[in-house]
């Protein structure tokens, strides 16, 4: 038996805190380090309705939304066995760098995908706990197309499904008492490793329609 054990309001303050993350440096608003034109915004705006958005500053660098559980007044986090589902409208523009994953303690993270649309087909699954990923195409993954991803955090392996199709299982999982906070975000791309936004563009946004985890009853583990 298994229960849903969170469901997303992207507009409740005791689920998310808006703009700010210990996976940035110093809790942001910029990580440049990591090739991301980011300057964090907690304005609702840019994240509360579920539509994640990208603003040119006229610093050269960029308003952009982010949530997060950590440090929320509900403190949820997943945990392993958990079952995370969520449907998510892609990006058009280049540049943008949309990302539904976990932290914890300057690390903990699983990206249940990260995208990036010069690369229109392609979603980017990765387990950063214990080594393991992998670059899957598929039709249904274009800008501007929705889809649906579920990913199981296993004691031995994670399980990425896309549109309801087993897509990969890393073998490596995430360990017996693993648990993280939840992140979701759009970054922007400086271009060091993909291409930055184009001259004329000066916002860019995904959508994240729903996310939901459900738990079993029962621990995973002895």
């Amino acid at each position: 038996m298994s229960e849903v054990v969170f469901s997303a309001d992207f507009t409740s303050d005791r689920q998310w805190v808006a703009g700010r993350s210990w996976a940035y440096p110093g809790g942001g608003p910029t990580n440049p380090g990591d090739n991301k034109l980011d300057h964090l915004t907690a304005d609702p705006a840019y994240s509360r309705t579920g539509t994640f958005r990208a603003t040119r500053r006229s610093d050269g660098l960029w308003d952009t939304g982010l949530l997060t559980t950590e440090e929320s007044a509900d403190g949820f986090m997943v945990r392993t066995g958990d079952q995370l589902d969520t449907r998510v409208r892609l990006p058009v523009g280049m540049g943008a760098w949309p990302a539904v994953w976990t932290w914890r303690d300057g690390g903990n993270e699983v990206d249940v995908f990260e995208y990036h649309p010069d690369n229109p087909d392609l979603l980017e699954l990765t387990n950063h706990v214990r080594g393991g990923g992998s670059y899957v195409r598929d039709d249904a993954v274009r800008p501007g197309g929705v889809i649906d991803l579920s990913v199981t955090f296993g004691r031995r392996s994670v399980v990425w499904r896309l549109n309801g199709r087993q897509v990969f299982a890393d073998g490596r999982g995430v360990g017996a008492y693993w648990r993280a906070s939840l992140i979701v975000n759009l970054s922007v791309c400086a271009g060091r490793y993909h291409p930055p936004p184009d001259a004329g563009v000066d916002e860019l946004s995904y959508a994240v329609e729903s996310l939901t985890v459900t738990r079993g009853r029962t621990p995973p583990w002895p």
